[in-house]
């Protein structure tokens, strides 16, 4: 792992804590939490009234971390967690058929069948993610820098795919995992150094932002939607510079969002739907992203 070298004449906080190792003699001082190094005490650090600490560190961890590792910019991709693999996909419905077949007069099995139905036609944005990750990686990978790094919330779906993709041509590529009431782990793909766990959301959105040349969002649900309108609104207010936004799908997003009803009633610009840009495959994505950026291609 690389590290920065150390300079000046005092030690290393890794220096000091080493020292905790040297046996010293027991007293109610040394015994005492109040005694041990502050960096060493997780009682401390959890503390309640240290919450804008642990909301410093969990900023600078992947910043300084990304850094190291010469990560200059980034992509993010958005999607949902629950848009399996075709090949998982086929299984599901196989297994949803054969129940609806077992019990025709069951609503619960026919509700099943058609979830199954859509998770199917869904997984071909999972390939369409691997795919466009695969594109990414491998056009950047050839001028032998760290642009255009694929960053993605590291869970499962199409975040998994977009990870995959960039495994599959040997890049690196960056998640960004949270801890959940129901624990989501990290997928397989992501490349360990730059795989990283958040508790704080807010964090994370910043560094999804933090970096990102792009942004492309597969169809997804509440974290998928509040990840992209926190985006569209920075760019709206001028909090951030505007960047691409590519959804792919225009036939889900059309069903999702209503930009002509917000502009109708008043509620957004005609201009605020130029934020977005529909795409149906890779190759489309990457050919608007390289032509936003003037990219040799």
């Amino acid at each position: 792992m690389p590290r920065f070298r150390h300079r000046g004449p005092f030690p290393t906080a890794r220096r000091e804590a080493a020292k905790l190792t040297i046996p010293t003699a027991a007293t109610a001082q040394t015994a005492s939490p109040a005694y041990r190094l502050a960096f060493e005490d997780v009682d401390f650090l959890l503390r309640q009234d240290l919450r804008p600490v642990r909301l410093q560190l969990e900023l600078l961890k992947p910043e300084l971390l990304q850094q190291q590792y010469g990560i200059k910019s980034t992509i993010a991709v958005f999607g949902s967690a629950r848009i399996p693999d075709p090949d998982m996909a086929r299984r599901e419905l196989s297994a949803a058929e054969e129940a609806a077949r077992a019990r025709p007069r069951d609503k619960e099995a026919t509700h099943r069948l058609a979830v199954a139905r859509r998770r199917l036609a869904n997984s071909r944005y999972y390939d369409e993610a691997r795919r466009f990750a695969q594109i990414v990686t491998g056009a950047c990978a050839n001028d032998h820098t760290c642009d255009f790094v694929v960053k993605t919330g590291g869970g499962p779906g199409i975040m998994e795919a977009a990870n995959r993709g960039a495994q599959d041509v040997g890049g690196k590529s960056i998640g960004l995992n949270i801890v959940l009431p129901m624990e989501q782990a990290p997928n397989a793909y992501i490349t360990p150094e730059l795989c990283f766990r958040f508790h704080y959301f807010a964090i994370r959105k910043m560094h999804f932002l933090t970096r990102s040349k792009a942004l492309v969002v597969f169809p997804g649900g509440f974290g998928t939607l509040d990840e992209l309108f926190e985006a569209a609104t920075l760019i709206q207010t001028g909090k951030i510079d505007p960047i691409p936004i590519l959804l792919f799908g225009r036939a889900y997003w059309e069903r999702i969002i209503n930009l002509g009803a917000l502009i109708e009633e008043g509620m957004a610009s005609p201009g605020d739907k130029d934020l977005f840009t529909y795409v149906e495959t890779a190759e489309e994505a990457w050919a608007f992203i390289a032509d936003f950026y003037k990219l040799n291609r």
